[in-house]
């Protein structure tokens, strides 16, 4: 618009300077379309710089977008990574008690003995002892589906892994591991139970923070904004050290 205004304006100057006996018409044209094809270059040099301007936002853009997934791929990573470690340090504890008790000359739990009933009333049977070597293992087939994508069966082996094995130090992971399973199907109602269930059973646990957050994002999908609060607010309370609080704190504030 601006370069048009000019050319106009350039125009009638030659045209006055024409009538006025200053140009010729021959010259006056001349000078109009010189300035023509000035005014030209110059709206392509600005459509140029637009243009650049709009694929340097686009790079920019899609350079946030792939920052965001590494991100996520990273806190995902680090959580793994301490999963893989708590079930190792878990494992050697069993392992390192279990040696002492033999070394100390305590009998292992195993099988009841065959022995007489007294007064008609059978003795109640002890428990076979936990294989910690199976246990890693089921915990790892069903951790193993989840990680594929299989969300469906992984709920399925966790649900099985927590019949097997009620005690086991895994058991707050496979809930969470549910929650988080029931999440990626948008089950958000299953995925809170899941997720509460490991924070309130196993309150003093590593996972407890996170499956406090999985449930409060899940509260959120689902569209219960208040309940989101109220679970962000309890992380913040009860886990105020934790790397998770200010993450709470930081989604509470874009509640608000």
């Amino acid at each position: 618009m601006k370069a048009r205004a000019l050319l106009l304006l350039a125009a009638c100057l030659a045209a006055g300077q024409s009538q006025a006996g200053l140009l010729t018409d021959d010259e006056a044209r001349k000078q109009i379309k010189e300035l023509e094809g000035r005014i030209s270059q110059l709206e392509e040099t600005e459509k140029q710089r637009a243009r650049t301007l709009i694929d340097m936002q686009a790079q920019m853009d899609a350079m946030s977008e792939e920052v965001r997934k590494l991100q996520g791929r990273n806190e995902e990573l680090q959580h793994n990574l301490q999963d893989a470690e708590k079930r190792q340090k878990d494992f050697y504890v069993d392992l390192d008690s279990r040696l002492r008790r033999l070394e100390a000359g305590v009998p292992q739990p195993g099988p009841a003995a065959s022995t007489p009933a007294a007064s008609g009333v059978e003795a109640p049977a002890t428990p076979a002892p936990i294989d910690p070597v199976a246990e890693n293992h089921d915990f790892d087939a069903a951790y193993a589906l989840y990680k594929s994508g299989k969300q469906q069966a992984s709920i399925a082996a966790f649900q099985d892994f927590l019949t097997k094995y009620p005690g086991s130090t895994l058991a707050p992971n496979a809930y969470y591991r549910m929650g988080a399973a029931y999440y990626g199907l948008k089950d958000y109602k299953n995925a809170v139970n899941s997720y509460l269930t490991a924070a309130s059973k196993y309150p003093a646990s590593g996972i407890a923070p996170s499956a406090l957050l999985g449930a409060a994002i899940s509260y959120q999908e689902s569209g219960d904004v208040d309940d989101a609060k109220k679970t962000l607010k309890q992380i913040i309370m009860n886990y105020p050290d934790n790397p998770i609080a200010p993450r709470a704190k930081k989604r509470l504030d874009s509640l608000k």
